[in-house]
């Protein structure tokens, strides 16, 4: 059931400000309010839910301060995920991002934004994964999440521009993807 919700939201089908009606979930998943609720107290641990006494809970609405938190985490761990992806990355592991990032040009090509931040956030989980350390992919999957969160709160990456909140591009995941495919180190931390 969280994978499914958090699936929602990456997808883009739960909106922030969404109210997650306890009941309705239960009937959808076929399981007591009981079982929703353990879930729903775990998304909101998770920051993708905030729950509100006698008000129930919502998708997550993160603030200005939260996305910008949101992306200085990222930018702090992320350069670990790259040189730990440099030691121990495979020819298949490089196959993998590139199939991604291939999927995310199709995707922006058609126009389906919500396709391809959901594409950008599954580039940076693959460099997590080949990178083999299972706390930093685990914070990373979570600040995934709520980034999807911020862009959908947010607006456009074309609306953000130049802040914090202006996620990556198709050209920087290349240019990154090049970088990992060299053992350059030094240009990947660049990008």
């Amino acid at each position: 059931i969280h994978e499914r919700i958090v699936s929602a939201l990456l997808d883009h089908r739960l909106l922030p400000g969404t109210k997650l009606v306890e009941d309705k979930l239960g009937q959808a998943f076929g399981v007591s309010r009981t079982r929703i609720r353990h879930v729903l107290i775990r998304l909101a641990n998770e920051q993708l839910v905030t729950l509100t006494p006698h008000r129930g809970a919502t998708v997550a609405q993160p603030s200005v301060d939260e996305a910008r938190e949101v992306f200085g985490v990222r930018r702090l761990i992320e350069p670990t995920l790259v040189s730990l992806y440099l030691a121990r990355a495979t020819a298949e592991d490089h196959a993998q991002l590139d199939a991604c990032i291939a999927a995310e040009e199709a995707a922006r090509a058609r126009g389906d934004r919500h396709r391809a931040i959901r594409l950008s956030g599954e580039f940076h989980l693959r460099i997590a994964q080949a990178a083999h350390h299972q706390t930093l992919g685990r914070v990373l999957r979570e600040l995934v999440s709520r980034t999807s969160l911020v862009l959908m709160t947010y607006g456009t990456p074309e609306a953000t521009a130049g802040t914090p909140m202006d996620g990556c591009r198709c050209h920087e995941h290349r240019a990154l993807l090049t970088a990992l495919q060299l053992g350059d180190a030094l240009a990947a931390g660049e990008v």
